[in-house]
C-alpha cells in the first residue's frame, strides 16, 4: 500500500498500537467493550482450506456457530495465516476461543485516512484490559447496581491487518491467559459463544406464542438439544430474546392504543390517561381511568389490588389493572396500565399517574404480586398504605420452585398450607415454620428462605391488624380473582384487547346492577329470632349479609366466660363446649360498646366475628351498634346517605340505648355487690344504700308515667293550653 499517512492515538484504554512500522497512512480507533457489552452477533459456520472465504458468512445472518472441520478442528492461529475477510478472521478466533474456553471481544481498529475503510483489527479475551470507572458513560450519574469486574489484564489476542490483495493476514498472535481457562460443559455461559440459532429461534417464537415462559421453554430446549452446552445460550438469553420479540410486536400496535385513549377522551373529557415517553421521546408506559373507575375509587378505595398477572408469559400483553372490591365483595375496576418499561422509575411513574386520577386519596392497603421492583415504587409512593404480597401468588411459585420437595415429601403442601393459614399467632407460626424446615429438610432452598425474611407482607397472622376487604383468611377471596379473568387469555392481541376490554366492562357493570337488585327486591330467610339478624338483613347486601349470617349461626356452638375484669374491659374467653385450648379472648368495652377479639376478622374484614357476636349474646347486645356497620358493606354504599344518621328503624335504636344502659348498671352493680358483701358491716350499709335507691327509681317511673298522661291529655284540649302543654313537655 503507498498511502501516505498521518498515525495518531485516540484509544480509551486497554489495547496497544497494532500498526505495521512504516505504515503512516493510517489512524487507530480502539473499542474497548466489557465482556457483557459484546453484542449477540451471530457467527458463521464455513472455513475454506487454508484461506478462509469471506462469502461464506455473508452478512453475519446465519446466527451458526464457526466450527472448522477435518484438519482444522485443533487449528491454532499463526503469522501468516490469511483469511478471505475480517469476518472470517473474527469467526475463526472465536471458534478457537470456543475450544480453548475464553471469550473474545474487539479491542482496536485501524482506518485509513485516504477512504476510511478498516485496514487492522485487533481481536483479544475478553478479560484483557482493565475497566475505566472514569469513563464517560458512568461519570455524572450514581450506579445503582454495580457489574461486576471481569476484566483482570488478559494479553491473549489476534491481530490481523488487510494486504494489497484484500486478503487478511495474522500480523500477531498471543496465546497465554493470566486466569483460568472455563471447561467444555461451561462455555456456553461465555458471552461471545451464546448464540441463539435460527432453528432456536424458530421454537422458542412457537412456543412463547402458546404462551409458555423463558424457564418451561428452556426446559424444552434443553430435552431437543440434549444438554445446556448444546443449546448454545442461557435463560437470561431466552428471557432477552423474548422480551425483544414482544416489544418488537407491540410496536405497531401503540399507535393504536394512543388512537383509542384519545377518541375515549375526547367522548368524554373526564376520561384520564397519561403517557410516559422514554428517552428518545418513545412511549414507555400507559396508564388510564374512566370516570366509572374513578367513582368507584370513591366508594371502595380503600384496599386496592395492582394485578400483574397479565404480564407474565402466560399472556401476551403488558397489561396490569388496579382493582378493588364492591360492597357484593364482587372485583371493581380503578385503572389500567400497559407496561412496556418495567423499570422502578416507570412504576413510580405510574403509581404517581395513578394516584393523580384518583384526586391524591391515598388507600389503606395496597396488593401485589411478589416483586422487589414493585415493592420499592410503593415505599416511594404509598410510604403510609399497608403493602402486602399476594399470597396465591406465592402458593403457586412454591409449587415451580419447590417443587423437588413436593415430589419428595408428598405430605408438604398440606403443612405449608395449615403453617401460613391455620396458625392463630405470630408466634405459633414462626415455631411451626421452623419445624417444617427441618422437617422438610428445606434449609437449601434458597427460595423459601427469601419468602420467609419477607413473611410480614404475605403471611395471614402479620396482616389481620389491617383492611383487606376479605372474607375469609383461608380461602381466596373473589376481590383476588382478576378483574379479565374469562375475557383477555394467551391469545389476545392489543388488536382484539379494546373490544375485550369493554365487553369485561359491560358484564361486570351487570352483575352488580344484579347483585343491587337482588338485594333491593328479594328478602333473605332468617335463621335465629335475633333482632340483630333481621337489623343485618336490612342494612347489608344480600352477599355479606349470607356471610354475617354464617357468624351469627356459628355463634350458637360458643360458649363465653369471664376471663378478667379490669373496671372498665371485661375479657371473655370464647371456645366450643370441651376445647378451651383452641380459644379466643374478647376484650369488650361496656360503656363505649367496643369489643375486640385476637382472630382480629373486624380489622381485616369489616365484619364482626362469631366470637364478638358470642359476647354481645351473653351480654344482651340485642343489635349491632353503629361503628360495626361499615357502609362501604352496606346496600346505601355508593350513595350520600350517612349510616349513623339513619332514625328509620327506630325500634333497633330503643334497643341499642336499652342494651348500653342495661349492661353499664348491671357492670356497676356487679361491682358494688362484690365489694358490699365481703363483711357484714358493708352489707348493712349497701342494703340501707340499694333500699334508698329503690324508692327514688320508683318515684321517677311515677313522675314519667304522669307526665306521659298529661301530655296524652291534653292533645285533645282547646288551642291554648295545647300551646301550654307543649311548652311542658319541651321543659321537660
Amino acid at each position: 500500500m503507498e498511502n501516505e499517512v498521518i498515525e495518531f492515538d485516540i484509544g480509551l484504554g486497554g489495547g496497544g498500537n497494532i500498526g505495521r512500522p512504516g505504515d503512516d497512512d493510517a489512524f487507530d480507533i480502539e473499542h474497548p467493550l466489557d465482556d457483557d457489552d459484546m453484542p449477540d452477533s451471530p457467527l458463521p459456520s464455513t472455513a475454506n482450506s487454508g484461506i478462509f472465504n469471506a462469502s461464506a458468512y455473508g452478512n453475519g445472518g446465519g446466527g451458526e456457530i464457526y466450527l472448522p472441520e477435518g484438519d482444522l478442528l485443533d487449528l491454532e492461529p499463526y503469522e501468516g495465516m490469511e483469511f478471505a475477510s475480517e469476518e472470517a478472521a473474527k469467526a475463526f478466533y472465536n471458534s478457537y476461543a470456543r475450544r480453548v474456553g475464553f471469550s473474545t471481544r474487539v479491542s482496536s481498529s485501524r482506518r485509513s485516512r485516504r477512504d476510511g475503510a478498516i485496514i487492522q483489527r485487533q481481536f483479544v479475551c475478553a478479560k484483557e484490559g482493565f475497566r475505566n470507572l472514569n469513563e464517560k458513560r458512568t461519570k455524572d450519574r450514581e450506579i445503582k447496581r454495580p457489574r461486576t469486574i471481569t476484566r483482570v489484564g488478559c494479553k491473549a489476542s489476534l491481530s490481523v491487518k488487510m494486504q494489497d490483495s484484500g486478503k487478511w493476514v495474522v500480523s500477531g498472535f498471543v496465546r497465554e491467559h493470566n486466569h483460568e481457562l472455563v471447561p467444555p460443559d461451561h462455555v456456553h455461559c461465555l458471552r461471545s459463544h451464546r448464540q441463539i440459532s435460527g432453528p432456536a429461534k424458530t421454537l422458542i417464537d412457537t412456543l412463547q406464542a402458546a404462551g409458555m415462559g423463558p424457564r418451561r421453554i428452556m426446559s424444552a430446549l434443553i430435552k431437543e438439544y440434549g444438554g445446556i452446552s448444546k443449546v448454545g445460550f442461557t435463560e437470561v438469553d431466552c428471557r432477552n430474546y423474548m422480551r425483544n420479540n414482544r416489544q418488537k410486536s407491540l410496536e405497531g400496535d401503540i399507535q393504536l392504543l394512543l388512537d383509542y385513549l384519545r377518541q375515549m377522551n375526547a367522548d368524554n373529557p373526564n376520561f384520564f390517561y397519561a403517557v410516559q415517553c422514554d428517552e428518545d421521546q418513545c412511549m414507555s408506559n400507559v396508564f388510564w381511568a374512566d370516570p366509572r373507575a374513578m367513582m368507584n375509587y370513591t366508594f371502595f378505595g380503600d384496599t386496592v389490588t395492582f394485578d400483574t398477572t397479565y404480564r407474565s408469559n402466560r399472556y401476551r400483553l403488558p397489561f396490569a389493572p388496579f382493582t378493588g372490591v364492591n360492597h357484593h365483595g364482587q372485583p371493581v375496576l380503578f385503572g389500567c396500565a400497559f407496561l412496556i418499561n418495567e423499570s422502578e422509575t416507570s412504576f413510580i411513574w405510574l403509581f404517581n399517574s395513578w394516584l393523580m386520577a384518583m384526586s391524591g386519596r391515598l388507600p389503606v392497603s395496597f396488593t401485589t404480586d411478589h416483586d422487589s421492583v414493585i415493592r420499592y415504587a410503593i415505599t416511594q409512593v404509598f410510604p403510609q398504605t399497608r403493602h402486602r404480597f399476594c399470597k396465591w401468588h406465592i402458593f403457586k411459585k412454591c409449587q415451580e420452585k419447590l417443587s423437588h420437595g413436593f415430589l419428595r415429601h408428598p405430605t408438604f403442601e398440606a403443612d405449608f398450607h395449615k403453617c401460613v393459614n391455620l396458625t392463630e399467632s405470630i408466634g405459633e407460626f414462626e415455631s411451626y415454620w421452623l419445624l417444617m424446615v427441618d422437617r422438610f429438610e428445606l434449609r437449601e432452598y434458597e427460595w423459601l428462605e427469601t419468602i420467609y425474611l419477607d413473611r410480614k407482607q404475605w403471611v395471614p397472622v402479620y396482616l389481620r391488624d389491617t383492611f383487606f376487604a376479605e372474607m375469609s383468611i383461608t380461602q381466596r377471596s373473589d376481590s383476588m380473582n382478576s378483574y379479565f379473568d374469562g375475557y383477555v387469555n394467551a391469545s389476545t392481541n392489543l388488536n382484539q384487547f379494546f373490544k375485550l376490554y369493554e365487553k369485561a366492562l359491560e358484564s361486570r357493570n351487570e352483575i352488580e346492577v344484579k347483585a343491587d337488585y337482588d338485594t333491593m327486591n328479594t328478602s333473605p330467610v332468617l335463621k335465629t329470632p335475633s333482632p340483630m339478624e333481621k337489623q343485618a338483613s336490612e342494612f347489608y347486601t344480600r352477599k355479606l349479609f349470607t356471610r354475617f349470617q354464617d357468624e351469627l349461626v356459628g355463634t350458637l356452638t360458643l360458649m363465653a366466660s369471664k376471663a378478667n375484669d379490669d373496671g372498665g374491659t371485661i375479657t371473655y374467653q370464647v371456645a366450643k363446649f370441651g376445647e378451651d385450648l383452641k380459644a379466643y379472648h374478647v376484650k369488650f368495652t361496656v360503656l363505649e360498646m367496643k369489643a375486640t377479639c385476637t382472630c382480629q376478622m373486624f380489622e381485616f374484614s369489616g365484619l364482626l366475628c362469631r366470637h364478638i357476636l358470642a359476647v354481645f349474646r351473653v351480654t344482651n347486645v340485642l343489635t349491632l351498634p353503629s361503628h360495626y356497620i361499615l357502609k362501604r358493606w352496606t346496600r346505601n354504599a355508593k350513595s350520600s346517605i350517612i349510616l349513623e344518621e339513619r332514625t328509620s328503624d327506630r325500634y333497633a335504636s330503643y334497643l341499642e340505648s336499652h342494651t348500653v344502659r342495661y349492661n353499664s348498671l348491671r357492670h356497676q352493680a356487679f361491682k358494688f355487690v362484690e365489694e358490699s358483701a365481703k363483711s357484714l358491716e358493708t352489707y348493712d350499709i349497701a342494703m340501707a344504700a340499694l333500699q334508698a335507691a329503690a324508692k327514688k327509681v320508683v318515684l321517677a317511673i311515677k313522675n314519667e308515667c304522669r307526665i306521659a298522661s298529661v301530655n296524652g291529655r291534653v292533645k285533645g284540649d282547646s288551642s291554648t293550653d295545647g300551646s301550654r302543654a307543649k311548652n311542658t313537655s319541651g321543659n321537660h
